[in-house]
């Protein structure tokens, strides 16, 4: 095999440049693994570089059926990366063996992909070769028993691959063309609406009491009494609390009502929102 198809054949197995297969073809001494070796070392040295960089920009993709749903974001560097070819073919198997590992990180990182080269290693190759920080950022796998997973995805540059994905899990014993649409709608509110919870209970504490920090800052140079500014924040943290709890939130197709309005209009037996999930880049 002349130098001309070994480095050809090096550029295809791994997708290192020509220098770079050039080089490690010389160190090697025409030993086609060991240069291999040499550009994926090189690799996870260039790689650990990059890793101190922001990667704000990225995909979200979702995969999965009705039953067993997962959604994961993929971060780059650059938007331009995000609709690179080579960018997103990674990020669609890195989804599909997501779903099959049901989100755990650990296990999906060392899970091996189509070339039989582990996720973690494959990350590191296509760092080295793209030039770019890429990151797997958050993951998260719905299913429940007796349940309907919905989704939507909203600016998606193709397939299922977004810039936002929600996905939502209803309970019912009923699966019709009505709960089907309501699923979407449902799933396209949550987009539009960005709820923190379900129910208003489910607030994390720590964001009410950031919240009343903030509403507490804002009264402080009112001149007002204190059981006056105890009063308006108490209102004003129900109200936070009911802007964003999914079932108390306005119903986005009709704001006039609320989502638990819409539901109970439904008449759908035993039908119950599980959970949801929303994930946008950049957030």
């Amino acid at each position: 095999m002349s130098d001309i198809e070994k480095i050809k054949q090096l550029r295809h197995s791994t997708g290192a440049g020509f220098k770079d297969c050039n080089i490690a073809l010389k160190e090697s001494s025409g030993d086609l693994d060991k240069a291999a070796e040499i550009l994926r070392i090189k690799g996870i040295a260039k790689a650990s570089k990059k890793m101190t960089r922001d990667a704000k920009e990225g995909v979200i993709i979702i995969s999965g059926d009705l039953n067993q749903t997962s959604i994961i974001e993929i971060n780059c560097e650059t938007d331009f990366v995000a609709k690179n070819n080579d960018f997103l073919n990674f990020a669609k198997e890195i989804s599909e063996i997501n779903n099959q590992c049901e989100s755990n990180i650990d296990k999906l990182n060392k899970s091996k992909m189509k070339n039989n080269i582990v996720v973690e290693d494959n990350l590191v190759s296509l760092i080295s070769k793209i030039g770019e920080k890429i990151t797997i950022g958050k993951a998260k796998t719905i299913k429940n028993s007796n349940s309907c997973n919905f989704t939507y995805q909203h600016s998606t540059i193709i397939d299922n691959v977004s810039k936002l994905g929600v996905v939502v899990s209803i309970e019912t014993s009923e699966k019709n063309e009505k709960l089907e649409t309501f699923g979407k709608q449902l799933s396209m509110h949550i987009a539009a609406s960005n709820p923190i919870a379900l129910h208003s209970a489910d607030i994390n504490d720590e964001i009410i009491n950031k919240e009343t920090k903030i509403i507490s800052e804002e009264l402080k140079n009112s001149g007002k009494s204190d059981e006056i500014i105890k009063k308006i924040s108490l209102g004003k943290i129900n109200k936070f609390k009911e802007e964003n709890s999914l079932m108390t939130q306005d119903w986005v197709m009709e704001p006039k009502k609320k989502v638990k309005d819409v539901i109970k209009e439904l008449s759908i037996p035993n039908l119950k929102i599980k959970e949801f999930t929303r994930l946008k880049i950049g957030e």
